[in-house]
C-alpha cells in the first residue's frame, strides 16, 4: 500500500502538487504592499549616517511613522473584482508622476517638507557650511563661492523632487543634475506606486518549494521563474518585489548549494571561503536518513542552523512570508534568525512593550516559534557584543552559525565606533561574516576599516562585488537628495583566521 501511494506521488504532477500545498495552513498569503510605504525610509544611504548621527533632533528616524509593517490594513484596488469595494484607488496606473510638494498622498507631502527643511542645495556657488563627511577628504561640497548655504526648495519639473534652491542655480547645473534625473524620477514614481492603493499581485509569493524542482540561482529573472512565482512583466513591479526578496536571497544565494558564488574563475568565493561554506551547506542540506513518524522511524536530527543578523533595522520588520522564502530554498534545513541591535524593533510599534527581562528571557528576546515548521525568528534590543560577554549563545560552531551585516557602516565615521568592540568577537567564532554595502564606495570604506582594525587576523571568504540579488530599486536620502542607493548592492564575506603563522 505505502509503495502505491509513493507512486501515485510520483505521478502527480508539479501544478496540482503547489495547489495541495496552498491549501495547508501554511499556505502562502497575498498583502497589499501599499502598507509598506514607510519601510525604505528607516534605512538612510551611508551619506546620511553621518548627518543622522550628526543632526539626532533632526534625523527622519526619530520621527514616529504613521505606518508600521504590522498594524496598517491592507489597501486595496477597487478596480479589482477580487478585492472588496470599501478602499477606493487613489492613483492609476498611468498618473504615478507628482511633484513631492503637490502630491495627493500626504505622506509624500511631508516627505517633501523634511527634505525642504533639511537638505542643502548642491550648487557649488554656495559657501562651505558642511564639514568633510570622512577624516582627510575635502569639505562637501567643494566649492570657493560666496554664497551663504542654502536649504532646497526648487523641484526639478523632470524628476518633481526639492533638488535646488532655485530655479536659476537649477539651470546652471541642469548638466549634472541630468546623470541622475531619471533614477529620482524613478524614485518618485515608484513611491506613488507603493502608495496608489492598488492591487499588488506580484506579492503573491511562491509556496514550498519540490526538491526535485531545481532553483537556478544565475539572476532574478531564473530564480523567480524556477521557484513558480507568478510571472513579472513590469519593470516596476520587479523593483518592488525584489526590494524585499533581496534580503532572504541575499543570505540564501550564498549559502545554497547551487549557489552562483563558487571558486571558478570569476566565481568570487576563495578555498577559505569554500571551506566555510562547505560546512554550512551540508548541515543546510542533510542527506535522507529515511526516518518516519513512528518510534522506528526515529532518527537524530542536527540542531537548526543559526543566522544571527546585526546591527537588524527594517530587515527584522519584514513581512514574515518574505523570511519563509529563505526556508523554501533548504526544504530539509531548519534555521533560527536571530535579529540583535538597538534598532530591531523598528516598525514594530504593535508588539511594545517588549517582553521583561526574566531568568529565562536574560535579554527581553521575541520569540515567534514556528514561523514555518523549519524556521523560528528571535528579536533582542541589544548590542551583539554585550550579549557575547555573557555567553549567552555560546558555543559556536562554523557548521550551525553564521553572520549577517546588512550595511552595517563598518567605516562610516558616525558607525565605526560601535562596531570597533563587537567585530573582534565576531572573529574569535571563526563562523563565516556576510556583510553587504549601499554602494561600491560604502562597501570598500568597510573592507579598509576591517584590514585596518584587524589586519593578519581575518581570512577572506567572499571576494567584494556586486549582488546577484540586490534591489533593483533605488532608494533616496531625504537628507540629501543627491545621495541615492539600492539595498544589498554588494555582498563579501571574511572570518577569524582559523591557522596564524608566526615567522
Amino acid at each position: 500500500m505505502e509503495s502505491l501511494s509513493r507512486h501515485a506521488a510520483s505521478k502527480t504532477c508539479r501544478r496540482c502538487l503547489r495547489s495541495a500545498l496552498s491549501s495547508s495552513p501554511y499556505s502562502r498569503t497575498t498583502r497589499s504592499f501599499s502598507q509598506f510605504g514607510s519601510w525604505p525610509a528607516s534605512q538612510p544611504g551611508p551619506a546620511g549616517r553621518t548627518k543622522l548621527a550628526a543632526q539626532r533632533t533632526l534625523s527622519s528616524s526619530n520621527v514616529k511613522r504613521s505606518i508600521s509593517l504590522f498594524s496598517q490594513k491592507p489597501k486595496v484596488d477597487q478596480d479589482n473584482t477580487r478585492d472588496p469595494p470599501s478602499a477606493p484607488r487613489v492613483l492609476r496606473s498611468d498618473d504615478l508622476f507628482h511633484s513631492f510638494t503637490n502630491s495627493p498622498i500626504p505622506e509624500i507631502r511631508q516627505r517633501a517638507a523634511f527634505i525642504r527643511q533639511h537638505a542643502h542645495c548642491p550648487h557649488p556657488e554656495h559657501r562651505v557650511a558642511r564639514a568633510p563627511i570622512e577624516p582627510g577628504n575635502p569639505p562637501v561640497p567643494v566649492s570657493s563661492g560666496n554664497v551663504a548655504t542654502a536649504h532646497v526648495d526648487f523641484e526639478c519639473p523632470d524628476c518633481g523632487i526639492p533638488i535646488y534652491c532655485s530655479e536659476k542655480h537649477w539651470a546652471d547645473n541642469y548638466e549634472e543634475h541630468l546623470q541622475i534625473c531619471d533614477t529620482l524620477r524613478q524614485i518618485n514614481e515608484d513611491d506613488h506606486d507603493l502608495r496608489s492603493g492598488r492591487f499588488f499581485p506580484e506579492f503573491e509569493y511562491a509556496g514550498p518549494q519540490m526538491e526535485e524542482a531545481v532553483v537556478n540561482m544565475t539572476n532574478w529573472d531564473t530564480f523567480l521563474y524556477t521557484r513558480e512565482f507568478e510571472a513579472i512583466n513590469d519593470d516596476r513591479s520587479m523593483r518592488q518585489v525584489t526590494r524585499l526578496l533581496t534580503y532572504p536571497l541575499t543570505i540564501g544565494s550564498v549559502l545554497h548549494e547551487l549557489s552562483p558564488y563558487n571558486i571558478r574563475k570569476g566565481g568570487r568565493l576563495t578555498p577559505e571561503g569554500l571551506k566555510s561554506l562547505s560546512a554550512l551547506r551540508y548541515t543546510l542540506h542533510p542527506p535522507r536518513t529515511g526516518g518516519g513518524i513512528d518510534i522506528s522511524g526515529l532518527r537524530p536530527e542536527a540542531p537548526p542552523v543559526r543566522i544571527f543578523i546585526l546591527g537588524a533595522r527594517a530587515e527584522s520588520s519584514l513581512p514574515r512570508n518574505v523570511w519563509v522564502q529563505l526556508a523554501h530554498l533548504f526544504p530539509r534545513g531548519k534555521f533560527h534568525l536571530i535579529f540583535i541591535g538597538p534598532e530591531s524593533m523598528t516598525n514594530r510599534d504593535d508588539e511594545f512593550p517588549l517582553p521583561p527581562r526574566t531568568a529565562s528571557n536574560p535579554f527581553g528576546a521575541i520569540v515567534e516559534d514556528r514561523v514555518w515548521p523549519n524556521m523560528k525568528i528571535s528579536t533582542i534590543v541589544d548590542y551583539y557584543h554585550t550579549l557575547h560577554k555573557t555567553g549567552h549563545f555560546y558555543p559556536y560552531d562554523p557548521y550551525f552559525d553564521c553572520f549577517v551585516m546588512f550595511h552595517p557602516g563598518l567605516g562610516h565615521p558616525a558607525s565605526s565606533h560601535e562596531w570597533a568592540e563587537t567585530v573582534p568577537q565576531l572573529l574569535e567564532t571563526k563562523a563565516p561574516i556576510l556583510v553587504t554595502g549601499y554602494t561600491q564606495h560604502d562597501m570598500e570604506r568597510d573592507i579598509a576599516w576591517v584590514n585596518k582594525t584587524c589586519r593578519g587576523e581575518f581570512d577572506m571568504l567572499m571576494e567584494p562585488g556586486e549582488n546577484i540579488f540586490r534591489s533593483q530599486r533605488w532608494d533616496l536620502n531625504d537628507l540629501d537628495p543627491q545621495d541615492i542607493s539600492c539595498g544589498n548592492w554588494g555582498v563579501w564575506a571574511f572570518r577569524g583566521k582559523r591557522f596564524v603563522y608566526h615567522t
